[in-house]
């Protein structure tokens, strides 16, 4: 079976540019600057520009001086229509969200300027495009599409909830205990890139690729993802139901992070291959300087860092508090005694092992000497009950709480919290090897 057409270039370059070129008529078209673009103008945008890269990609048009540019102006359409689809999303979805006892008004107004910044980049870069299909004799659609075409999504009625699904008790607190942990794996994991101030651009510069970057911002977006879509797979969300609320207001926290990462993911792309200096030959820079013109790289990496990723953080944040909440109430509970670690207590090594493995897991466990009560997610606190254990010359203690924590401080316990009796290391079992 043969693929080869007998089109030539030019005329397919025609047919693959024209619903592209007829979106970007429209924006040039457009005399009203307070215009918003609808999501489906985004879309359009996404489409027609993602095929026409890849026809010119497919005919070699990155390692030709003539097509290059030409090139790259599509790939720059797609990645800033692609940020702008999901900061759209943001805010047309941000009355639906749910967020306990915080305003979020600066956050909405940032939002929408971040929006406007970024469709401002794309009416900048519209009139270039039509000069340089002009300067490769692409032909041009009559005109662009008529406003109509391009509807906003919303409407002036919402559709009745009247579906309601049922679960078992057991199975929803199992799906609930589990995505909370998830959930709060991901917050502890992604603290290193945690700040509070916003960054000037000299250190921006600094972060963005060497700590900064693409891959690792895919990476939690792509975590964030799974989680999202084992919520919705697993987790019966009913009109009716008493959990409604506190579910609801999770499930707010993972899609509005989710959309952030999609939208900075966009953006440290589109910077890091189309924008970012190294080292190429003198063509491809010359085309990254006339984009550099064009799109400022300063604006594109504020937006990416100081919009996106500082709020992210934020809704991490506040996201924790409400996975701790569901985890603590929905998880399955129990209480182990255990001996205490030979001849040295519970001093650092045996106390941070412990440690480690109830905050693996996220629930709340106890530890308990004789009367006392104790915070085994606290190495300082286990280490304090060391002092009166050994005081007392008490030998066993219990725990109490996450049953998954208790499983594993048990196989802990069985190898002496992993030392020999000299306080030196020993191999953890298997089923410890997170600790490692």
């Amino acid at each position: 079976m043969t693929f080869i057409c007998d089109i030539s270039f030019k005329e397919k370059v025609n047919i693959f540019s024209f619903e592209y070129l007829k979106c970007i008529l429209f924006v040039v078209e457009l005399n009203d600057d307070s215009y918003i673009f609808t999501k489906k103008l985004y879309s359009k945008l996404i489409t027609t520009s993602h095929i026409l890269e890849d026809f010119l990609d497919f005919h070699g048009a990155k390692k030709n001086k003539e097509w290059i540019f030409y090139r790259e102006l599509s790939a720059t359409i797609r990645h800033l229509a692609l940020a702008c689809y999901s900061q759209r999303h943001i805010l047309n979805r941000f009355k639906f969200y749910f967020f306990e006892n915080t305003r979020y008004d600066t956050f909405k107004l940032e939002a929408l300027d971040t929006l406007k910044i970024l469709q401002e980049a794309i009416k900048l870069a519209a009139p270039v495009i039509l000069e340089e299909a002009r300067r490769l004799e692409i032909k041009l659609p009559d005109r662009g599409y008529d406003l109509s075409f391009f509807p906003g999504i919303s409407s002036i009625q919402q559709l009745d909830h009247n579906i309601d699904d049922f679960n078992s008790k057991a199975q929803q607190r199992e799906n609930l205990t589990r995505i909370s942990s998830e959930f709060l794996e991901v917050v502890k994991d992604f603290e290193q890139f945690a700040f509070y101030e916003r960054y000037d651009l000299k250190t921006i510069n600094t972060l963005v690729p060497d700590q900064f970057n693409e891959v690792i911002i895919r990476r939690y977006e792509m975590l964030i993802h799974n989680i999202q879509s084992s919520f919705d797979s697993y987790v019966v969300n009913t009109k009716s139901s008493s959990q409604n609320l506190i579910l609801e207001q999770l499930r707010s926290h993972f899609s509005i992070v989710f959309h952030l990462l999609q939208v900075a993911g966009s953006l440290l792309h589109f910077y890091e291959r189309h924008l970012h200096d190294i080292g190429f030959k003198d063509v491809y820079k010359n085309v990254s300087e006339s984009l550099s013109n064009l799109i400022d790289p300063d604006v594109v990496l504020d937006r990416a860092i100081n919009f996106c990723l500082y709020y992210a953080w934020k809704f991490l944040s506040s996201g924790k508090a409400v996975a701790l909440k569901i985890l603590n109430e929905n998880m399955e509970t129990s209480t182990i005694e255990v001996g205490i670690p030979k001849d040295r207590g519970f001093h650092s090594r045996p106390s941070l092992l412990v440690a480690k493995i109830v905050q693996h897991y996220g629930g709340e466990v106890k530890m308990l000497v004789n009367s006392d009560i104790f915070d085994a997610s606290s190495v300082l606190d286990i280490q304090w009950a060391g002092g009166k254990i050994k005081k007392e010359e008490i030998e066993t203690v219990r725990f109490k709480g996450d049953i998954r924590a208790l499983k594993d401080i048990k196989i802990l316990s069985s190898v002496n919290y992993g030392e020999d009796l000299m306080g030196k290391g020993i191999p953890l079992p298997r089923e410890l090897s997170y600790l490692c």
